[in-house]
């Protein structure tokens, strides 16, 4: 891992294992696509990812509108980051057998250094979007392909797509690993309450923290 990093990461809440990285983009996809401006300010573009693996490496495949000047940014400045928020919630102090503790939120989440290629061709525009229309919607598919050329050729000069090939992955995992005597109340309020936090709670299993994994 590169002395650089581009998120406050504490060495136990950090993950090595690439498998949990790549489960989190998957399941996660809506992501934050952030370059630098002209004026030397962020600018974000939130948008679905594709994770393509292979052996050369990983890349994420997508796509924003011809009028967002993101793309434009891409070219002249291809070194971008993007962002995967996984599943997060408040802890409540309660979780701990003693009361000298505070609250916190837990949070899972990926940054992604990322080199850009743009793709500009309607053809491989074309792949792209088939690929995040089986991720997302494959019975669409077909109503795609009915369409007709003329529509679909249409469609693509409206949008600019874009390869991001990976470079460095920092995957956070925050789920108060460090403090283990919290985690069998954490865990119960965690598996009965929201989305989010029942999210938590399968992230705890399947790291081990409580029970077994799903």
């Amino acid at each position: 891992m590169p002395p650089s990093s581009t998120v406050y990461l504490p060495p136990q809440f950090r993950s090595q294992d690439a498998a949990h990285a790549a489960r989190l983009m998957r399941e996660h996809p809506f992501a934050s696509l952030i370059s630098v401006d002209d004026g030397g300010l962020p600018f974000v573009t939130h948008l679905p990812l594709h994770l393509l693996e292979g052996e050369g490496g990983w890349s994420l495949l997508g796509h924003c509108a011809k009028p967002n000047p993101h793309w434009r940014l891409l070219a002249a400045r291809p070194r971008a980051l993007v962002s995967f928020m996984g599943p997060h919630a408040y802890l409540s102090p309660q979780v701990y057998p003693d009361k000298a503790r505070v609250p916190t939120w837990n949070y899972l989440a990926v940054h992604a250094t990322v080199e850009a290629r743009l793709i500009e061709e309607p053809q491989a525009k074309d792949a792209l979007l088939k690929r995040l229309i089986a991720d997302h919607e494959p019975g669409y598919a077909q109503q795609w392909r009915d369409l007709g050329d003329d529509f679909a050729q249409r469609m693509l000069a409206g949008i600019v797509g874009f390869e991001l090939r990976i470079e460095q992955i920092e995957c956070k995992l925050k789920l108060n690993q460090h403090r283990s005597e919290s985690h069998a109340a954490m865990h119960a309020g965690y598996v009965g309450g929201n989305e989010q936090e029942q999210g938590l709670a399968r992230w705890m299993q399947h790291l081990g923290l409580v029970g077994t994994a799903p």
